[in-house]
């Protein structure tokens, strides 16, 4: 039977209701601070905690509930007859029911300015203490965490008079959950205010909170949620507000992560098609109809079922255009009403809203990828070139609207999967060669997908030339330019190669391999 309850929340909500719906049970109240006092303005008897302990709180509020009083409450197990003596010989009442949440510790380092003299005082100690020996001893205590768990436990309390083990079990599950990821915020700041590099700590903690389920993975007979951060996510995907279409499946947030990567590169209005975690048309244009349209032409097959991201409001003109066939999902910063009209009418288009003019990574932002048996981290690929000019390593240099179709098609093969190729032009991509085993292969694909308009174009390696393989078909197929990081032992048959078809080239310095 619940008989007695202790009530210290920092999160208020619902407290008050509980609180007269376990009064009306019969269920004595003991409570601290800032609950005591909502309670005894809602005209509930309470009892304070000092009133049990004998002991005053001290040193500003950071010593309340740490006593034997209550903690051996919270732990004597009542089916122990040694336990239940030694507390009727200290005088000492067991607590059946604690309904605990914490310092608002990560609400608070998300606030703009705060110092780490408040983020400090927001550690909370007691609370956990607390949570802790109450979930240990979880048969005989039900211990509550979340407001959201309020109704259920009095549903049972109310029909029953007692919380099931199944739900206590539950209960103390949910404790260890939010004290594992209470301290995992807490140390991740703590790390953050260290000196020197301490992005790949000895012991790695990382902590998440669930998105939506899925109902599959990357196939139907996989498992899959979506988990998001728990600090800045401005501009990334979690940030998004869906307006219109069907839930976002595993491939879908996967793929236009991807896109949403690619965009970041582009300060001007830029449209950016995605299909299988491959970029298949890019747009640079003063308006976004403009942008679309060149993104589209840039392969009207590969885009059809793809994926569309903008950096600019999507108007009833692009629209028009978007509408004319099958897009999975289309992300824009905004959308005219006209606009809306338009994608809305297509039911199973995934219409969402997302600044995605905040081009800036979270802080912090790095990969993680799981492997069997361990996970790999690396900082995320937010640099598109070196510091300094790029370096002409051929007898012919890129005139200044050649440099910019070598930058345009640099940024599109940062985000194509290795081995990639990139072929641009005139603010559009033109053929894409992504994750072939080998680069002439990518090469080749890249070349044949661009068509007639691969004369002139611009071409991009996202790593060095093994060979000169790859400048040969170049040159034959009219490239006029080509970006590469350089650094292969054969560099120089490249770059004689180049020469001899009279093609500029210059390296970078800097490799983009993404696998």
């Amino acid at each position: 039977m619940i008989k007695r309850a202790l009530l210290s929340v920092s999160d208020k909500t619902g407290i008050v209701e509980l609180a007269q719906r376990l009064h009306a049970l019969g269920v004595e109240l003991l409570s601290t601070g800032g609950t005591m006092k909502a309670l005894q303005e809602a005209g509930i008897p309470v009892t304070g905690v000092s009133d049990v302990t004998g002991f005053p709180e001290c040193l500003d509020g950071r010593v309340k509930t740490l006593h034997p009083a209550i903690h051996a409450g919270l732990l004597a197990m009542r089916s122990n007859p040694e336990h239940m003596r030694q507390l009727a010989e200290l005088g000492i009442q067991p607590i059946d029911l604690v309904v605990i949440n914490l310092y608002p510790f990560r609400q608070t380092i998300a606030r703009p300015g705060v110092t780490f003299e408040e983020a400090i005082e927001n550690i909370d100690i007691g609370g956990p203490t607390m949570l802790r020996a109450a979930a240990k001893n979880w048969q005989d205590v039900a211990v509550v965490v979340e407001p959201a768990d309020y109704d259920a436990v009095l549903g049972e309390l109310e029909q029953t008079g007692e919380v099931s083990r199944e739900t206590k079990l539950r209960l103390c599950y949910k404790v260890f959950e939010h004290t594992a990821q209470y301290d995992c915020l807490i140390q991740q700041y703590l790390r953050a205010q260290l000196p020197g590099d301490n992005r790949f700590p000895d012991k790695l903690t990382v902590t998440f909170e669930k998105v939506q389920g899925m109902r599959y993975g990357e196939n139907p007979h996989q498992g899959a949620a979506f988990y998001r951060d728990l600090g800045d996510v401005a501009g990334t995907l979690p940030a998004a507000r869906q307006l219109h279409g069907k839930e976002l499946s595993y491939n879908n947030i996967n793929d236009t992560n991807g896109a949403l990567e690619l965009l970041r590169e582009f300060d001007t209005t830029a449209v950016v098609a995605v299909k299988h975690g491959n970029p298949c048309g890019v747009g640079v244009a003063d308006d976004v109809a403009e942008a679309y349209r060149l993104a589209y032409e840039a392969d009207p097959v590969s885009v059809f079922g793809g994926i569309v991201v903008t950096n600019a409001t999507v108007d009833a003109a692009t629209a028009e255009q978007m509408a004319r066939i099958f897009l999975e999902i289309v992300v824009a910063p905004a959308y005219t009403d006209a606009a809306l009209e338009i994608l809305t009418r297509k039911k199973n288009l995934r219409v969402l809203q997302l600044d995605t003019t905040h081009r800036a990574y979270p802080a912090g932002e790095r990969v993680l990828r799981k492997v069997a048996g361990g996970l790999l981290v690396q900082d995320i690929d937010d640099v598109l070139l070196p510091e300094g000019e790029l370096k002409v390593v051929t007898d012919r240099a890129p005139t200044e609207k050649q440099m910019q179709d070598l930058l345009l098609a640099w940024k599109i093969v940062k985000h194509t999967k290795s081995n990639g190729i990139a072929i641009a032009r005139d603010n559009q991509s033109l053929g894409i060669g992504p994750g072939q085993v080998n680069r002439i292969w990518s090469t080749q694909m890249a070349i044949e997908r661009s068509g007639e308009k691969v004369r002139g174009a611009a071409l991009a390696s996202d790593a060095f030339f093994p060979f000169d393989d790859c400048v040969k078909a170049a040159a034959q197929a009219g490239i006029a330019c080509i970006i590469q990081p350089g650094g292969s032992v054969r560099d120089e048959d490249s770059i004689r190669a180049c020469n001899e078809a009279g093609i500029a080239m210059v390296f970078t310095g800097m490799r983009h391999f993404k696998h």
